[in-house]
């Protein structure tokens, strides 16, 4: 009797392998720094974090466009670039609001001592 089942795997050319491709470049930092970005995007961090993702986010967009069969992880950069430009308008509308709180707290305090008369 012949042996009908075949124990071979299909031959795949290495440059579209999953398993040898790597993860493209800054993939994981972006990813890392947008989530960073929108934890503390009411803080200054959260506007560093994100500039500085949506710098690497860009870096490894144009890295991995020059050839995208070596790279995988093109999800994360997406992601990890659109929490980054989230975080950086959380963090520009937080300082905003952080500037107008001090200036309005400083005509109150103001206000206060001319009332007093001091």
């Amino acid at each position: 009797m012949e042996n009908t089942t075949n124990n071979a795997t299909p031959q795949v050319p290495p440059t579209m392998n999953p398993q040898g491709q790597q993860n493209a470049p800054y993939a994981v930092a972006t990813l890392v720094l947008g989530i960073l970005s929108l934890t503390t995007g009411c803080l200054g961090a959260g506007l560093i974090c994100g500039i500085i993702g949506a710098v690497l986010g860009s870096k490894g967009f144009a890295a991995y466009n020059v050839n995208p069969s070596l790279y995988k992880g093109k999800g994360m950069l997406q992601a990890g670039k659109i929490m980054s430009i989230i975080g950086i308008v959380f963090g520009a509308l937080s300082l905003i609001w952080l500037i107008i709180a001090a200036a309005a707290g400083l005509a109150y305090f103001e206000w206060i001592m001319n009332l007093m008369g001091l």
